[in-house]
This record gives structure tokens, sequence and C-alpha cells, in this order.
């Protein structure tokens, strides 16, 4: 049983958190480039693509600590240290998502969608930069989270 919760909690971080780092990631240029050229209907897409793929994912990603949590309780780890570590590490990411970077997308998007009055985004790009900001610290929590998950300080696996 320890084998297939670790084994779906893995592929669930992969097919959820993936997509949302990638994505995350990539909306903030794609925002500046669609506010740029009001024109290019491909841009606004984009821009619209991503945040749906964060969107989606972001409630996807639920399953990631659900299964996370039956695996270490089956481990028999839920009091370890590097484990208390990363449970704190991913509550603070999925804030992070919750309260920053999702809905600084969905401004953004809006300013995409909506009246354009500045033509060039200049009025946006400190909205772009803070929003790539806030997307590096939730990438920089998954991959601290992710390196605890191979890690495991003091792991009986000798690895």
């Amino acid at each position: 049983m320890t084998k297939f919760l670790l084994a779906v909690h893995v592929l669930a971080a992969i097919i959820a958190i993936g997509p949302v780092t990638v994505a995350a990631s990539m909306f903030p240029p794609a925002a500046r480039r669609a506010l740029a050229a009001p024109q290019d209907a491909g841009a606004t897409e984009t821009v619209r693509l991503l945040h749906r793929i964060c969107r989606v994912y972001a409630v996807v990603g639920v399953v990631v600590p659900v299964f996370g949590f039956a695996t270490a309780r089956q481990m028999g780890v839920l009091g370890d240290a590097w484990l208390i570590t990363s449970i704190v590490l991913t509550t603070v990411a999925a804030l992070v998502l919750g309260l920053l970077v999702l809905p600084g997308q969905e401004r953004l998007t809006e300013a995409v969608d909506g009246d354009r009055g500045d033509q060039d985004g200049a009025g946006t790009r400190p909205a772009t930069v803070r929003l790539a900001m806030v997307t590096g610290v939730f990438n920089l929590l998954w991959a601290a989270v992710t390196v605890l998950m191979i890690v495991r300080p003091g792991s009986t696996t000798g690895a």
C-alpha cells in the first residue's frame, strides 16, 4: 500500500504542480507581450490559457498533499522534522499561489481583456514584475519541498 500511495503522490506532484510552475512562470512575459500588442489575438489567448492552466492545476494539486499525508502516515514519519518542514513550505507555497499569483494573473488577464488605455503596457509593467517575483518565490518553495522529499534528512534508505 505504501508504494501505491507514494507512486500516486509523486505522479500527482509531477502532473499537477509541474504545469502550474511552468505556466505561472510563462504568464508575466506573456501578459507584457499581450498588453504591448492589443491587436494580437494570439497573445491575448495565450494569457487566458496560461491563467486557466494555473487555476485548474492548482485545484488538481490538492491531491498532492492528500496522498503525501497518507503516504507519510503509512510510513510512520508524520513527526519527522523534514516532513513537518515540507508541510510548512507546501502550505506557504499554496498561500502564495492562492493569495498572490492567481489574483495577480486575474488582474492582468482583465487588463489584457479590458480597456487598454496604456497601449505600450508601461502602466502594467510593475504588476508583471511583482507577479514574476511572487511566482519565483512559489517555484522556489516547491523546489525546496522537492529537495526535502528526495534527501529526507534522517532517512533510513541510505540514499
